[in-house]
C-alpha cells in the first residue's frame, strides 16, 4: 500500500503525455507488476497478496490520485482476480461448478505470476447490460466456439487474457463467462478517441475462437447474471475508488495552484477548497464503510455498493468542475492536469452502473421494493 502511494507523484508527471497520445500507461503496469499488483487479490497460497476489499479500495484510490486511467484498467483486472477469490467453494458446489477450485487456482496463479486481465462485457447498442447481449457461443466436440464484438475494453491490445461475457446460441437464457487468451482470433479495433479517460484504451474487440472446456470460468454454464448479484461491489462500487482517488487529486492540485498564485487570502478560494475536501473525504469514507460490510459478508453491504457509486461519480465530477474554479481560466489549457482531471471526473457518473441506475436502485430499495424484480433486468 505504501509503495502504491509512493507512486504517485511520477504517476502525475506521466497521466498527461498518455492522455495525450491515449497510449497505454505502461511504465505506471511495469511498476505494479514490480510491486506483484496484478496478483493482489490472489490468495497468498497461490502466491499472491491475498488482500481483502477493503485493501483493494484503498490501492484503488490511491491510483485514482495518480492516474484516473490507470487505476480502472487495474479496477477490470482486480474485477476479474477479486470475484474469483472471494466466491465460496460451497456456493461453487451448489451451483453445479465441481471443477471450480482447480479453475479458480489455474487462473490466479497466472494473476499472480504477473498476467494482466481485461474485461470485456459491454457491446455497442446494449452497453453493459448482460440480459441484452449479442455476442453467443456454441458448445464443439472438444470445447466452445465463441464469437462476439466488444466494446469498452479497458486495456485492449495489452492484456494477456480477456475475459468475455457471451450467451449460449441454443439457449439464450444461458450467460456464460470465458477466459479467452490473448492471439489468434482476438482482433482489437483502435475506436477509443474520447473526451475523459483516453489512456485507459477502451477499444472495441472482436473474438472469434474455438476454446477448450477450461476456457469456462467456474466451469459450470450460465452463471454469469446470478454472479452479477452476489458480488455487486466488483461490478458496481469498485469503480467508485478510482474516481474517489481522481476528486481527490483535483483538490491537492487545485490548492497547489491556489497557492503559486498567492490565492489563499480569498475566502471564496478557500470555501471552495473547503468544500470539495469534506465533500470526497465524505465519499471515502463511504467506500470504506463499504468496503468493511462487503469484507464482513453484512446484508446491508449491497446496498451501500449502490450508495457508493452514486456517491462518487456525482461528488467526483461536481468536485473537479469546482476546483477549475479554483484554479482559474488557466486550468482550461491542455497540458494542465486539472482539465484532464475534469474530463476524467465526468466519466465517473456515466460508466455502469450509472448515476441514474444507481439513484433507481436506491429508490426501489427505499421504498422496500426488490431493485433486482421487474420486467427490465438491471444486466
Amino acid at each position: 500500500m505504501r509503495e502504491v502511494r509512493r507512486m504517485v507523484p511520477a504517476m502525475r508527471e506521466r497521466a498527461t503525455e498518455y492522455d495525450r497520445t491515449g497510449d497505454f500507461p505502461a511504465e505506471d503496469f511495469r511498476r505494479l507488476r514490480e510491486l506483484g499488483m496484478p496478483g493482489l487479490m490472489v490468495p497468498t497460497r497461490l502466491g499472491g497478496l491475498g488482500a481483502d476489499f477493503r485493501t483493494y479500495v484503498e490501492v484503488a484510490y490511491q491510483l485514482g490520485r495518480g492516474n484516473g486511467a490507470t487505476g480502472l484498467i487495474f479496477n477490470m483486472h482486480a474485477g476479474v482476480t477479486g470475484a474469483l477469490a472471494t466466491i465460496p467453494d460451497e456456493l461453487a458446489e451448489e451451483l453445479g461448478a465441481s471443477d471450480y477450485p482447480a479453475h479458480r487456482d489455474r487462473i490466479l496463479a497466472e494473476a499472480a505470476a504477473g498476467a494482466l486481465f481485461a474485461v470485456a462485457m459491454s457491446e455497442r447498442g446494449s452497453g453493459s447490460r448482460l440480459s441484452r447481449m449479442t455476442s453467443g457461443y456454441r458448445r464443439t466436440d472438444d470445447g466452445f466456439h465463441l464469437t462476439a464484438a466488444k466494446s469498452f475494453v479497458s486495456g485492449a491490445g495489452h492484456a494477456d487474457a480477456y475475459l468475455v461475457a457471451a450467451r449460449d446460441l441454443s439457449a439464450p437464457e444461458t450467460v456464460s463467462q470465458f477466459l479467452v487468451p490473448a492471439g489468434d482470433g482476438v482482433t482489437v479495433d483502435p475506436t477509443w478517441d474520447t473526451m475523459g479517460m483516453r489512456a485507459t484504451g477502451s477499444h472495441d474487440v472482436r473474438f472469434d475462437v474455438k476454446l477448450p472446456e477450461t476456457a469456462l470460468v467456474g466451469g459450470v454454464e450460465g452463471v454469469t447474471l446470478l454472479a452479477a448479484q452476489l458480488a455487486p461491489h466488483w461490478m458496481v462500487a469498485s469503480y467508485a475508488a478510482v474516481y474517489i482517488g481522481v476528486a481527490r487529486s483535483a483538490v491537492e492540485i487545485a490548492a497547489e495552484q491556489a497557492a503559486e498564485r498567492n490565492l489563499a487570502g480569498l475566502a471564496p478560494v478557500r470555501a471552495r477548497l473547503g468544500r470539495a475536501d469534506a465533500a470526497v473525504s465524505a465519499a471515502y469514507a463511504t467506500l470504506l464503510h463499504t468496503a468493511a460490510l462487503v469484507d464482513a459478508g453484512d446484508p446491508e453491504a449491497a446496498a451501500w455498493v449502490w450508495r457508493t457509486k452514486l456517491s462518487a461519480g456525482d461528488t467526483a465530477a461536481a468536485v473537479t468542475a469546482s476546483m477549475m474554479e479554483v484554479a482559474g481560466a488557466s486550468s482550461i489549457r491542455r497540458g494542465n492536469p486539472l482539465e484532464r482531471l475534469f474530463r476524467d471526473a465526468r466519466c465517473g457518473a456515466l460508466q455502469p452502473a450509472t448515476s441514474d441506475v444507481c439513484a433507481d436502485w436506491l429508490g426501489v430499495h427505499a421504498m422496500g421494493g426488490d431493485p433486482y424484480a421487474g420486467s427490465e433486468p438491471r444486466w
